[in-house]
C-alpha cells in the first residue's frame, strides 16, 4: 500500500512524499524532487555555448568552441552523477535497522545501513540558516560506550529539504516502528 502526498521543501520547490508500508514493522518513506528542467539546462548551455562563439568570433581560435563543448558535456555529467539527487528514501525495518539511500538523476545510488541497535533515537532538529529557521530530521546513534548518550548524528534528506510539516509525517512513521521495536523487546 502506498500513498503519495505533495509538499514544498525549504526553499519552495515542490516535493512529493511517498510512504509504502512493506509489513507492521518495515516501512518504507522516500521524498522526490522536482525534475531537472531541461528549460534551464538549455539556457545554461546555451549560455556558455554563445559566450564561446563571442570568443571564437574576436580570436579566430576554433579551439575555444571545442573547449566549450567539451567543459559544458563535462559539467553536465559531473552535475548528473554527483550532484544532482532526484529521490531520498528511508526504508526503516523494525528488526534490522534502517537504511538511507540517494538516488542520482544520472541512476547512481548511494545508500548508508544503519544497524537498529546503534539507533537511540529519530528526532527533528531545527538549525539557523541564512536568517531563516529550518528543521531537518535526523538520527541519533547511542554511544557504546554511554548508553545514555549520542555518539553521532546522521541528518536525513539533505538534499530535498523538506519543510516541517513533511517531517513530523516521516516522523510519526519512524516513531511508531521504533514505539513497537521497545514495547516488543520489554
Amino acid at each position: 500500500m502506498a500513498e503519495e502526498r505533495r509538499f514544498r521543501s525549504a526553499s519552495g520547490a515542490p516535493i512529493a512524499l511517498r510512504c509504502r508500508q512493506h509489513s507492521a514493522s518495515c516501512r518504507e518513506l522516500a521524498v522526490r524532487g522536482p525534475r531537472l528542467q531541461l528549460r534551464s539546462l538549455s539556457a545554461a548551455t546555451s549560455a556558455v555555448w554563445l559566450a564561446a562563439y563571442g570568443l571564437f568570433a574576436l580570436s579566430e581560435n576554433s579551439m575555444v568552441l571545442s573547449a566549450a563543448i567539451f567543459i559544458t558535456l563535462i559539467g553536465l555529467i559531473i552535475y548528473l552523477h554527483f550532484v544532482k539527487i532526484d529521490q531520498e528514501s528511508l526504508l526503516v525495518i523494525g528488526s534490522l535497522g534502517i537504511q538511507v539511500t540517494s538516488s542520482y538523476a544520472s541512476g547512481k545510488e548511494s545508500t548508508t545501513f544503519i544497524e537498529m541497535g546503534q539507533v537511540k533515537d529519530v528526532v527533528i532538529n531545527e538549525a539557523i540558516h541564512m536568517q531563516k529557521v529550518i528543521y531537518y530530521l535526523c538520527i541519533l546513534l547511542q554511544d557504546p560506550e554511554d548508553p545514555q548518550g549520542v555518539s553521532e548524528v546522521v541528518p536525513l534528506f539533505q538534499s530535498s529539504k523538506p519543510r516541517l510539516d513533511c517531517l513530523i509525517e516521516v516522523y510519526k512513521s519512524c516513531q511508531e516502528i521504533l514505539e513497537q521495536r521497545k514495547t516488543a523487546s520489554q
